[in-house]
């Protein structure tokens, strides 16, 4: 099944920034995990497990489409302490959110309802889930500290 040039483009640029998001949130990761945050470890560890799930329902659909997949992972700058990385994933999520409202409505606009659906579910658990905990946790930092946030997530 040939896909439109435009939702393959637009597919194939959601995959390189899935692709990122998964690499990003690999590093920091394995940043807490170095670091003695166990908490952050695994619920990180997660969120990477969660966008590679993403990359993959984006990455069949483009071979579906008899698209050629573009595997090369947009460019970004791993956080370093604790609150930078979780801005930056909290950024990379909006990122993530905006792009794929345009290709929702780019799907839309060219009756590719396969490809807007799975789209949706993805922009759920971007919003629903990771960007959510996201702003918690920076929420959390703001009202009890640093230093209690941290201590609350190495137990």
């Amino acid at each position: 099944m040939q896909g439109h040039p435009q939702v393959l483009d637009t597919l194939n640029h959601l995959l390189r920034g899935e692709l990122a998001a998964r690499d990003q949130y690999f590093v920091h990761s394995r940043s807490y995990e170095d670091q003695g945050f166990p908490k952050l470890y695994e619920r990180l560890n997660h969120e990477m497990e969660e966008e590679t799930q993403h990359a993959d329902a984006i990455l069949r659909r483009i071979l579906m489409l008899d698209g050629r997949p573009d595997m090369r992972p947009l460019p970004f700058t791993p956080g370093e302490t604790v609150p930078e990385m979780l801005r930056k994933d909290l950024e990379t999520e909006y990122e993530v959110r905006a792009r794929l409202q345009a290709a929702m409505q780019l799907c839309e606009s060219v009756s590719d309802y396969v490809s807007r659906d799975m789209l949706l579910a993805q922009l759920r658990d971007t919003e629903e889930d990771h960007a959510y905990w996201l702003e918690k946790q920076l929420g959390l930092i703001e009202k009890i500290g640093l230093e209690n946030y941290l201590q609350s997530q190495s137990a």
